[in-house]
């Protein structure tokens, strides 16, 4: 049992790599199986519903991966703006250790199938929903005013930023935009100034 767990769990990480690198129209299974050293019939034995299946699971993994990184990014964080910069410099950091290959792990496919695809739609949308989340969960602590709207300005700032750096092939982008949305949500802190 752990060895067929095993071979699923490197059949999907393997996915989730190709995925946010080349994104879903452009990876093809056999690649997967070939870079994950993977049995041809393991692929449809763990995903029966084939290549749709495995994105969705695989955007899935990835989007939790990173939410965890960022959770434990923002934990280090003395407030809202510093919080924002550790998040954008995670981000920067990983987009550099790919050699600007890999962005975020769910806007490549985000892009390219979810429109297509109800599953990879809601898999994307989920991950998503679970950063936004523990962003706004962390904004209402620390009394940001707003906290829900400030948090999809941040990610979607984030998101751009991550794409300009990208394409530009530095991350000073992102950097610039992390301070300037963190000195905005710093802004909105409730009682700040006062007294």
């Amino acid at each position: 049992m752990t060895r067929r767990n095993d071979t699923r769990e490197r059949v999907l990480r393997t996915a989730a790599g190709l995925f946010q690198r080349q994104g879903y129209n452009a990876t093809g299974l056999n690649q997967v199986l070939a870079e994950s050293r993977a049995p041809k019939g393991s692929l449809y034995f763990h995903f029966p519903e084939g290549k749709e299946q495995l994105a969705a699971e695989a955007v899935a993994l990835s989007g939790g991966d990173l939410g965890e990184r960022i959770t434990a990014a923002v934990s280090a964080a003395s407030g809202p703006a510093e919080a924002i910069a550790l998040i954008g410099d995670l981000l920067a950091h990983d987009l550099e250790q790919s050699e600007f290959q890999e962005g975020c792990p769910v806007a490549t496919v985000a892009l390219e199938a979810a429109g297509a695809s109800e599953p990879i739609r809601s898999a994307c949308d989920a991950a998503y929903a679970s950063w936004l989340n523990g962003l706004t969960r962390y904004l209402r602590e620390h009394d940001v005013g707003e906290a829900e709207a400030l948090a999809d300005l941040v990610l979607s700032s984030l998101q751009g930023a991550l794409l300009l750096a990208r394409v530009r092939r530095d991350t000073g982008v992102i950097h610039s935009v992390t301070r300037r949305i963190g000195a905005l949500v710093d802004g909105t802190v409730r009682g700040k100034g006062s007294a």
